[in-house]
């Protein structure tokens, strides 16, 4: 968060996405009602230590010595299943403008109806409407949930012998080494599931079982590949030959252990550099590592048969996968609204400690990246959604990504300009033959780099 953006929060006032509450020393139950209304309609941003005066945020300030108390009762809360239903998994940040202490919180849509104490809370405008007792608001807010996300399908005929319930001591345990007081310890298998979101009642279709999401967690193979036919994630090295692989890994199984076996496949064709981070050494390589399989598993469209990819060569990590787009184009650090594809998927990673908080993987991969090689990554927000993550310096700081050579740049940089460009055009403007631009194009259209649109007469590009 930068000051620039928080700024921009407090003019803008109250509305859809911005709510504002005093909050000094203690939190307000309607704290609550808000995270449940933003859950449920569009996400939002909570300032804790402001309030609304003539349409815009004046900062009283948080009381710094109650902060730590607020933040823990804040955590405390979503994760009491009486209170928030299901638990989400959100921390207050800290902030300090104009000399005073604020706490705020991205809150992201949730794929699911997310309950306050019982009660369904919308956003209309700039309030929190409780909705609970209008057939119509709640049916209309389950259909617009479950168009939204596939990862809410239900199974009705899914049950405990479809899933690896052997996986669910590890599972508790990994959740418990995160914080020893998770609400999943004193709960039974049945109410963990619930819990966590992947068995729900639809009250909109009559629906009860297990969903997509609780398949892709924890389902057996055959399971998976039976729900979701198109799931899988290809993992390959290339060394020399970029035409060909050195080693490759098509992970087929359950999400939970797919994560282990995509880091390992990183881990083993890449350097394990250790470096002093906040005077502990720390192996960068796989905090990068962890952020690039995450993202990979669990921001992608499952919906579709396009299977993932994770593709290592000496000089760069490139992944693809495909994604409901909300703001196409590359990623700014600095200025980006994180959005989850699939919220309770992301949700679960989070409980058992391989994520973090929404949109903290994107800043890591550009702290880390730095110190690995002194070189940033790029994201790109499309149908595909690409990261590249460089593994070496170039001696002029830049990387080439693609790992193109000089002509392929060249074209590439052309075709950017000019996306209708013949080919006759680029052999001359890159004083070749236009044999030698038909190779080196027939190359990158192999690589998908490039395509021609015979509709458009124009050439498509990454």
């Amino acid at each position: 968060m930068t000051e620039e953006k928080i700024r921009e929060l407090l003019d803008r006032g109250e509305d859809f996405t911005i709510e504002y509450k005093e909050c000094t020393d203690a939190l307000s139950h309607s704290v609550f009602e808000t995270v449940s209304s933003f859950s449920n309609r569009y996400g939002g941003y909570l300032l804790l230590g402001v309030e609304e005066v003539d349409h815009r945020g004046v900062v009283k300030g948080v009381n710094r010595n109650a902060a730590p108390s607020i933040k823990k009762n804040f955590i405390n809360v979503l994760n009491n299943p009486e209170k928030i239903s299901p638990s989400l998994y959100l921390t207050l940040e800290e902030f300090e403008i104009d000399g005073k202490l604020i706490l705020w919180v991205y809150i992201p849509v949730s794929s699911q109806v997310i309950f306050c104490g019982g009660r369904i809370y919308d956003r209309n405008g700039d309030a929190d409407q409780d909705i609970t007792d209008s057939t119509d608001l709640v049916a209309h807010l389950y259909g617009r949930k479950s168009q939204t996300y596939h990862e809410r399908k239900v199974f009705p005929f899914a049950t405990t012998e479809h899933l690896r319930m052997d996986l669910l001591p590890k599972i508790r345990q990994m959740a418990l080494s995160r914080r020893p007081d998770h609400p999943w310890k004193d709960m039974d298998d049945m109410q963990l599931f619930r819990n966590a979101g992947l068995y729900e009642d639809n009250i909109l279709t009559g629906e009860k079982g297990f969903n997509l999401a609780a398949i892709l967690l924890l389902g057996k193979d055959e399971v998976i590949q039976s729900a979701c036919p198109g799931y899988r994630t290809d993992a390959i090295y290339r060394n020399e030959n970029q035409d060909r692989y050195d080693d490759r890994l098509i992970v087929e199984t359950n999400l939970v252990e797919s994560y282990q076996l995509l880091k390992d496949f990183i881990a083993k064709h890449t350097d394990d550099k250790f470096f002093l981070v906040d005077n502990v050494s720390t192996s960068v390589r796989d905090i990068i590592a962890r952020e690039i399989v995450s993202n990979v598993l669990v921001h992608r469209e499952f919906s579709s048969a396009f299977p993932a990819k994770i593709i290592i060569d000496p000089e760069r990590i490139v992944t693809e996968n495909w994604n409901r787009p909300q703001f196409p184009g590359r990623i700014d650090p600095s200025a980006f609204t994180p959005y989850p594809k699939n919220p309770t998927i992301a949700k679960f990673f989070v409980n058992i400690g391989l994520a973090d908080t929404l949109g903290s993987g994107v800043r890591n991969l550009y702290k880390y990246s730095k110190i690995y090689c002194g070189g940033e990554p790029e994201l790109e927000e499309g149908d595909v959604f690409k990261i590249f993550v460089p593994l070496k310096a170039k001696a002029n700081g830049e990387t080439n990504r693609y790992g193109l050579t000089e002509r392929q740049q060249g074209i590439l940089s052309l075709i950017r300009a000019n996306p209708t460009i013949k080919r006759s055009e680029l052999a001359e403007k890159l004083e070749t033959s236009d044999r030698t631009i038909d190779r080196e194009i027939s190359e990158m259209r192999k690589r998908a780099l490039i395509t021609f649109d015979k509709k458009t007469q124009k050439w498509i590009f990454i």
